[in-house]
């Protein structure tokens, strides 16, 4: 190869390189500000391309009575965003006939009922992942954050009348979908958390990844919650087991580089782990969302929205953002990727801060409004497929 060609290609690499420092650099900058205009005591993201994770960063400090500061590494409450991994494990154990997806509810809970016994009767596998059950929306989430425990709560669904036939409307659920883990239980005989351990967490080298409370304070590194006592304060608060009880919906623990790994997995890199035929078929569009059309900020921002299984699938202009957020007592959590523009980002705040969809509205603006890339060898092209503060939701249901 001549002298010249070589020279010129190594100017365009470094030329790359420098543009691409420049903008995480702007990423950092943008983010900081939003975060401290909010005086969000800590957060930290990562930002994942072409199957890597080419930029992490921390901003702020663990606790507001701790001044260490938060790194990428920090351990965070991911929040809703653990419906994205009950799901993909349900999708493998599916894909070896230990589970299927159209299995009734009842088979794994059999004391599980509704007002309508028929309905309850119907209801599958699917239908909990899915968030298709039919019911009113966050059912006895109240129950949850008054400190029930599951046993407590159960008995109350069969006061619970109906909405639609199962699989034909959009009802999310924290306290149903943790139902699918004594399925994952029965047709495997292992532990929920074990399995994730052993079958995500550790092929996918997510060193702070865990499942539980007591997992989450045994981290060395961990961010402590925080809720907002006013406009301009924000206090630490304590972690309580709440929902950790429905640990598929809400109990993960995770870092942001732990994130990063897991969007660098979603995304087609590492089908060793997560394969791609399973990817496809969570995140195909299977109910219209209608109420994330109208979501503050992300309404200018997108022309439909659908749930597939544990996954969102937003669609703006033309183009589908895969994603799952989650809230829970003084953490917000979320992930998105774009197939088309091969990119993928991970947010984590220590506060109950809707900062955190300006931060993801703001980096999704930029990186949609650029041409889409091919997506480089070795990566899968998923068929497309949360948003919103679901985990505090109090939803006035019967008693």
């Amino acid at each position: 190869m001549p002298r010249i060609l070589i020279s010129l290609l190594i100017l365009a690499a470094t030329t790359v390189q420098a543009s691409s420092e420049m903008e995480f650099a702007g990423v950092d900058r943008q983010f900081r500000i939003l975060l401290e205009a909010e005086r969000v005591p800590g957060a930290a993201w990562a930002i994942v391309r072409g199957g890597e994770i080419v930029h992490a960063a921390g901003h702020g400090v663990r606790s507001l009575d701790d001044q260490r500061r938060v790194t990428p590494e920090t351990t965070f409450r991911i929040a809703s965003v653990s419906k994205t991994f009950a799901a993909q494990l349900t999708g493998q154990l599916v894909a070896e006939g230990r589970l299927r997806w159209n299995d009734p509810v009842r088979r794994y809970v059999p004391q599980f009922t509704l007002a309508r016994p028929e309905h309850a009767q119907q209801l599958t596998i699917e239908h909990l992942i899915g968030q298709s059950a039919g019911i009113v929306p966050n059912a006895y989430d109240n129950l949850l954050n008054t400190g029930r425990t599951l046993e407590q709560i159960l008995p109350q669904f069969g006061q619970v009348a109906p909405m639609c036939a199962p699989g034909e409307c959009y009802s999310y659920q924290n306290v149903l979908f943790s139902l699918v883990e004594p399925a994952i239980e029965a047709s495997t005989g292992r532990g929920y958390a074990e399995l994730l351990r052993e079958r995500l967490f550790e092929p996918l080298e997510m060193q702070q990844a865990s499942v539980g409370r007591q997992a989450f304070l045994a981290s060395d590194n961990r961010a402590r919650p925080h809720v907002r006592v006013n406009r301009w304060r924000w206090v630490p608060t304590e972690v309580n087991d709440n929902y950790y009880r429905v640990a598929p919906a809400a109990g993960v623990n995770a870092s942001a580089l732990d994130l990063g790994r897991w969007l660098v997995a979603n995304m087609g890199y590492r089908p060793d782990v997560v394969r791609p035929d399973i990817i496809q078929g969570l995140t195909r569009k299977r109910v219209h969302t209608a109420r994330e059309l109208r979501r503050k900020g992300w309404r200018e921002l997108l022309g439909d929205a659908h749930y597939g299984l544990g996954w969102r699938i937003y669609s703006i202009d033309g183009q589908d953002l895969v994603t799952h957020s989650g809230w829970v007592q003084g953490f917000v959590a979320q992930v998105a990727y774009s197939p088309a523009h091969d990119t993928g980002l991970a947010l984590l705040l220590n506060a109950e801060s809707g900062a955190i969809n300006d931060l993801s509205i703001h980096f999704w603006r930029q990186v949609m409004a650029q041409p889409p890339v091919t997506a480089l060898s070795g990566a899968t092209d998923p068929a497309p497929a949360e948003g919103g503060r679901n985990e505090s939701a109090i939803v006035a249901a019967p008693n």
